[in-house]
């Protein structure tokens, strides 16, 4: 079989799909090296991959990263000079990596193998920028796109120069498209249905449904504490679960009388400051898939993991989106009738709750989240994304 080598950013976003299609080809023969961060050593490493781990902190969404996005485009040095030298004993088949991977597609040139890449994101560059949806606000006129001087831009056309020199590779004059990475193969984690305008992907996309595995979650919870009641589940993400003060103290006052449990997942969040009701149980990481068996109804952020395993998974949720490519995933639910999506800059207790009331007791919402539902399933999963990679070793002679 074949030497596969994956490269992912370092974030559960866009590590959670990558890990499942992973495991899928080392449970169909494939010996897999992948990159990642040590926070991922004990899940990349019990799926059967071989864990190798970047030298630099490389996670270009947390505000925490140093350098973020900037140094991602004028430093390329943190996203290949390393990793080349990692692997130069190793010879690779193909590469899959995460489409957000800066400089991915130039390491699969400069390796001179086929490429598969993983789009934990489904829209294209030309559908979130024009609508602002990677970032919170309009930007200001002096600023590019993503918020970019004009500074930045005219150095990374001198970065790229430098590196097609270098490597005799070709390398995109726009340099957002090194978060949009395509391949020879390009896997999107959601339906053909769920797809708002399907002529901006061409014949090289598959679409595959949402990033459903069998995950071994090592973390502990008190699921007896569950049983037998109703469930709302709060979760804003990795990236944006410290969005605010306000909001967490909001999802406090909503649902401090609820007639059941509420499981919120906090991650990285000092709770030391709140005083948190009696009926909540909040965790830095919660095993979701699990959770998701016992919850009623949701409350998401709506990135493209959470909103993939609700509708699979046919919960009712209503949506706050915070940033990133969370407006366009949440409205798009939305414009299939299955959520209501709540603007987090005009919200209260009362819009919150009327809200989950509201997706909990129309049976119009469940109907359309079913239909989704029944797409993703009919998408098929990692099993059609590994068939379709082995059409492409063959396309290749691999």
């Amino acid at each position: 079989m074949s030497k596969v080598l994956f490269l992912s950013i370092p974030s559960h976003g866009h590590m959670n799909p990558t890990l499942g299609l992973a495991a899928e080809l080392v449970r169909q023969g494939e010996t897999i090296t992948f990159f990642s961060a040590e926070e991922f050593r004990t899940a990349i490493e019990e799926i059967g991959a071989e864990f190798k781990c970047y030298k630099e902190d490389l996670n270009l969404f947390q505000k925490k990263s140093s350098g973020g996005l900037v140094a991602a485009f004028l430093q390329p040095e943190k996203f290949i000079t390393d990793l080349l030298e990692q692997i130069q004993d190793i010879k690779f088949d193909y590469i899959v990596y995460s489409a957000a991977y800066p400089y991915a597609n130039a390491i699969a040139q400069i390796l001179k193998v086929p490429a598969v890449s993983s789009f934990a994101v489904f829209a294209t560059l030309q559908e979130l920028l024009p609508k602002h949806n990677l970032t919170e606000a309009p930007l200001p006129k002096s600023k590019g796109p993503m918020g970019m001087s004009p500074e930045v831009i005219n150095q990374f056309k001198q970065v790229r120069q430098s590196l097609i020199e270098k490597y005799q590779i070709e390398i995109a004059e726009d340099m957002f498209k090194l978060l949009f990475n395509k391949g020879d193969l390009n896997i999107i984690y959601t339906s053909e249905y769920f797809i708002p305008n399907l002529k901006n992907y061409d014949d090289s996309y598959i679409f595959i449904g949402p990033p459903i595995y069998n995950k071994k979650y090592t973390v502990e919870f008190p699921f007896e504490e569950l049983e037998g009641k109703k469930v709302i589940y709060i979760s804003m993400g990795t990236i944006f679960s410290n969005y605010s003060a306000e909001l967490n103290q909001l999802f406090f006052k909503s649902f401090k009388d609820f007639d059941g449990v509420v499981v919120m997942a906090a991650y990285q969040v000092d709770l030391s400051a709140y005083e948190i009701p009696a009926n909540f149980i909040i965790r830095d990481y919660v095993p979701q898939l699990e959770i998701l068996k016992y919850t009623t109804v949701a409350i998401t952020h709506s990135g493209m993991n959470s909103i993939g395993d609700l509708l699979y998974n046919k919960i009712p949720f209503v949506a706050i989106p915070l940033g990133a490519d969370q407006f366009y995933l949440a409205n798009r639910a939305q414009e299939l009738g299955a959520t209501i999506v709540l603007d987090i800059h005009n919200l209260n207790a009362g819009i919150l709750k009327d809200a989950v009331k509201e997706v909990l007791t129309n049976p119009d919402y469940l109907n359309n989240i079913n239909k989704i539902s029944d797409s993703f399933i009919q998408a098929g999963g990692y099993e059609k994304a590994a068939d379709e990679i082995f059409k492409l070793k063959k396309e290749k002679g691999i």
